[in-house]
């Protein structure tokens, strides 16, 4: 297997009890993704608590490039790191056969630390850019779990058509390609632009109406 596949299946395991994993790795899986869930709930919380706004795709680019650090949320990228950096060392050992450079063994924790950090702001960027979209457009404050769920699936899909069917944080896959870009020091600065393009396109009106839908379906059921 290769080692993108590896690292794939040690953040599948946090969600699929099918798998062959052990219960210590499941359980560590899913510590994971309930931290990373954790960490993006309090970032997006904390641009809405907010009243400044990114107001278009320029700007976020540019408060992306200013490379403003997260250090209120600094307990909670540490918490994830902390969990995260065994899964990608475990894949690691298993690589013995691969290209892998092994130095990358030994700054794991410094590289994933660097994913997370970076990706976190690109999440809050761009869920501040959603945010102004929806209340320009409506005239009220955006719904948190709104804004949070589409800044995550333009982050992880910048082109993908917006599903509000409904109201999952897609955290495994979030996570998954945290783990990966820890592992191998790749940056998301191309895919942030687009998504931020992205974003910057949306009918806010649109959105909210489908939501408020959704929710009153729900609400039926």
């Amino acid at each position: 297997m290769s080692v993108t596949g590896k690292l794939s299946s040690y953040a599948n395991a946090a969600t699929s009890t099918g798998r062959s994993a052990g219960a210590t790795t499941l359980k560590s899986g899913t510590a994971l993704v309930e931290a990373v869930g954790r960490l993006v709930d309090a970032a997006v919380s904390r641009v809405l608590l907010s009243d400044d706004r990114v107001t278009s795709a320029a700007d976020g680019r540019l408060r992306l490039s200013a490379n403003q650090g997260t250090e209120e949320l600094a307990d909670k990228v540490q918490r994830v790191v902390v969990l995260a950096t065994p899964f990608v060392r475990a894949a690691a050992r298993g690589a013995r056969f691969t290209r892998l450079p092994w130095a990358m063994v030994a700054s794991t924790s410094f590289s994933v630390g660097v994913a997370v950090r970076t990706g976190v702001r690109e999440i809050q960027v761009l869920s501040s850019l959603v945010a102004f979209r929806i209340e320009q457009a409506t005239g009220a404050p955006a719904d948190p779990q709104l804004v949070e769920k589409i800044a995550v699936d333009l982050y992880l899909h910048p082109r993908r058509k917006l599903d509000l069917s409904d109201d999952r944080l897609r955290l495994v896959r979030l996570t998954r390609k945290w783990l990966l870009l820890g592992a191998f020091g790749r940056t998301t600065s191309k895919r942030a632009s687009k998504a931020l393009q992205a974003a910057d396109e949306l009918d806010g009106g649109e959105l909210a109406t489908r939501w408020d839908a959704f929710l009153l379906s729900r609400r039926a059921d």
